[in-house]
């Protein structure tokens, strides 16, 4: 039996929501996977000369901790990557690589580990849930570890008439370097901040308040603190608001940044990809429609 699993890339954090919100985009890798004698992988598009190519390939590391959380024998598998989520962007290329192969490892199975358990798997090996959470559900979703494994997500629905603009730099960033720059302990007023904008964010999200939304996408636990990584961050974040963009933060750990627009996307695309340009970097803004289907597993 051949498998075939869509997974979309995703977009953590959306400012405040550290670590909690994802969103997944209209953007999507493409796995097929066939049980075989030995693991075998051929890669095509984003990562194809520099992603592994045999058993440490993390998208046949997940098919083959599907096989073992079922406790059935793993020989092998075939593999096709199709990448279109370029790596080390700040859009969820891991989490997608690990919902990937979980996914078509499940399906080959014949489904025997539930979302819940598949999501169970993804966060423990990504670190984080809520690339993983997004990538597996789709839409905005919103995670919390609550302790031995178990991950709660609930997925919400986005306003239809958002438009979400990605600008990906030609640079890459390193999610471990990312992390490394934060600190361990914050002002509390900088948590109650946090604490004040994701709670409106979900809020306006929902209600499809654009003026609470606006008020909503700035950030004090991790942004301020990686600008010493990408110092063209704030001028990217004037450009895109001067251009009529709700909001604009980093994706993810960066160095993507995402553009959440009710008004011509165009318009803030173009402005993001000229600031980016006047820093002396080049890039690429486009915009995306919210994937609200999650990995998808078919019989190829």
């Amino acid at each position: 039996m051949r498998v075939h699993v869509r997974v979309p890339a995703t977009s953590a954090n959306l400012g405040p929501g550290f670590d909690t919100l994802g969103l997944a985009l209209a953007l999507h890798n493409e796995v097929q996977a066939t049980e075989a004698d030995r693991v075998t992988v051929t890669l095509e598009g984003e990562g194809a000369r520099e992603l592994p190519a045999g058993a440490d390939n993390v998208v046949a590391r997940g098919v083959r901790q599907a096989y073992e959380a079922a406790a059935r024998a793993f020989k092998g598998v075939a593999l096709t990557c199709v990448n279109r989520i370029p790596a080390s962007r700040g859009l969820g290329s891991s989490a997608a690589a690990w919902v990937g192969g979980l996914v078509a490892g499940n399906a080959l199975l014949g489904g025997p580990l539930s979302r819940d358990a598949i999501l169970a798997l993804a966060a423990r090996a990504e670190g984080h849930p809520d690339n993983v959470a997004a990538a597996l559900y789709g839409g905005l979703t919103v995670s919390c570890a609550l302790g031995e494994g178990r991950i709660a997500t609930v997925s919400l629905p986005v306003p239809a008439s958002l438009r979400w603009i990605v600008l990906v730099p030609e640079v890459t960033s390193a999610t471990a370097e990312a992390r490394a720059v934060l600190p361990d302990s914050v002002p509390r007023a900088d948590a109650v901040f946090n604490v004040q904008r994701v709670a409106l964010l979900l809020a306006g999200l929902q209600s499809g308040r654009a003026d609470a939304i606006a008020g909503a996408l700035d950030d004090r636990l991790h942004q301020p603190y990686r600008r010493r990584l990408f110092p063209w961050l704030p001028s990217v974040v004037d450009a895109a608001r001067g251009a009529g963009a709700l909001g604009c933060v980093l994706s993810g750990a960066g160095p993507s940044v995402l553009a959440a627009v009710s008004g011509d996307a165009d318009r803030v695309a173009r402005a993001m990809e000229g600031a980016l340009t006047a820093a002396g970097i080049g890039g690429r803004a486009r915009a995306f429609a919210v994937d609200t289907e999650g990995a998808v597993s078919t019989r190829a």
